[in-house]
């Protein structure tokens, strides 16, 4: 290791700071160097240089992989900042979507992902070709997801809460009942609607749709024969069968295509929607044009409602 006077702040960079981060995230420094698209050995060059540069071993073995210091943890988060500022420096003129170059991270469950985000993906290949869209699963959306930076954008009607959080309201879609015609008459009344069987959705951890939840807490409840992990699960399982599953009703031109659905015969809420995003991202031009590019989409999607 280099001895720590031939270094200073001024030897810092970019490339540094995304190797940093690309370790502390994957834990691994041979998915660093797949992230990064470099050799291992650069990885581990790099790393001793950001070792002098800090004075700090940064990343320990244990057992056979590394585990990062209290510093490294401590640098991941300063990192993030410099690195955002970074951007915000590259993209204080004026900001051309055509020469942008970034993975961009959008975390959406399959409702989200299936409305919105084929048809961004469509504006961006045509407006900011260089953009790659990676999209991950929001699950409950919490805080650390967009402090820690796994994505830059959530797409969830469940906005998490925090002071460094920012949200804007996309949409506000309704639930409908959906059912197989050739199977079964429409449910028009709400105790033909609780004599039913049904079907819903239960995400990882036993947690249930608000939809599910809400009425729940009002005594209403019905007779779920069948529980699917995400929303792209429930159609196979109504085809050909009289279950009725109740979701948002924009899943008609998507998901539940093919299936027929009538207004919900009981009173349930609206779902609004939100793209959430981290305060850091605020100013930055690159965010606010993609931001503007999805609130660009929704009106089309809605327009697919029934």
């Amino acid at each position: 290791m280099h001895p720590m006077s031939q270094f200073d702040h001024s030897d810092l960079d970019g490339r540094l700071l995304k190797l940093l981060l690309a370790v502390l995230e994957t834990g691994s420094i041979t998915a660093a160097a797949q992230r990064l698209g470099v050799t291992q050995s650069a990885v581990s060059h790099l790393l001793n240089k950001l070792r002098a540069i800090t004075g700090d071993a940064l990343f320990v073995k244990s057992g056979r992989g590394i585990v990062a210091t209290a510093r490294a943890e401590a640098l991941g988060a300063q990192a993030r900042e410099l690195l955002a500022g970074m951007q915000r420096f590259a993209h204080s003129g004026v900001f051309d979507p055509a020469q942008w170059r970034t993975r961009f991270t959008i975390a959406a469950n399959d409702f989200q992902r299936e409305v919105l985000l084929p048809p961004l993906m469509a504006r961006l290949r045509m407006q900011a070709p260089g953009v790659a869209l990676q999209v991950i699963p929001s699950g409950v959306p919490s805080l650390e997801m967009l402090r820690h930076e796994h994505c830059q954008l959530v797409i969830s009607p469940r906005p998490p809460e925090g002071t460094d959080i920012l949200q804007k309201r996309l949409f506000s879609d309704e639930y409908r009942v959906f059912y197989d015609a050739a199977q079964r008459s429409a449910p028009t009344s709400k105790a033909g609607y609780l004599a039913a069987e049904h079907a819903t959705v239960v995400y990882e951890g036993q947690r249930a749709l608000d939809l599910d939840q809400w009425l729940a807490a009002r005594g209403v409840h019905r007779n779920f024969r069948v529980t699917v992990p995400g929303f792209s699960g429930l159609a196979s399982f109504i085809r050909g069968t009289a279950l009725l599953c109740t979701a948002p009703g924009l899943l008609q031109g998507h998901l539940l295509q093919g299936l027929a659905s009538v207004k919900a015969p009981l009173p349930c809420p609206a779902m609004p929607m939100y793209m959430v995003w981290h305060l850091r991202h605020q100013q930055d031009a690159a965010h606010r044009w993609l931001r503007a590019q999805l609130q660009a989409v929704v009106a089309p999607a809605l327009a697919q409602r029934h």
